[in-house]
């Protein structure tokens, strides 16, 4: 079964988190048969000043 990196900026709560990898999870196993023990979620939190979009650190000023 599939593996999913799941890469962010940081500030999700883990409730959040909890819903998330959940519905992944529902949703591979819906889509592609399995069990749900065989999906693997892996969650990277970016802080703000290590992601950029546009030029522009998520951590400047946004016009």
């Amino acid at each position: 079964m599939p593996t999913y990196h799941v890469e962010m900026m940081e500030g999700r709560t883990v409730e959040q988190k909890q819903k998330l990898v959940a519905e992944i999870t529902r949703v591979s196993v819906e889509i592609l048969g399995g069990s749900p023990d065989s999906v693997d979620v892996i969650i990277t939190d970016i802080q703000r000043h290590n992601w950029a979009t546009g030029g522009k650190l998520w951590s400047e000023p946004r016009d």
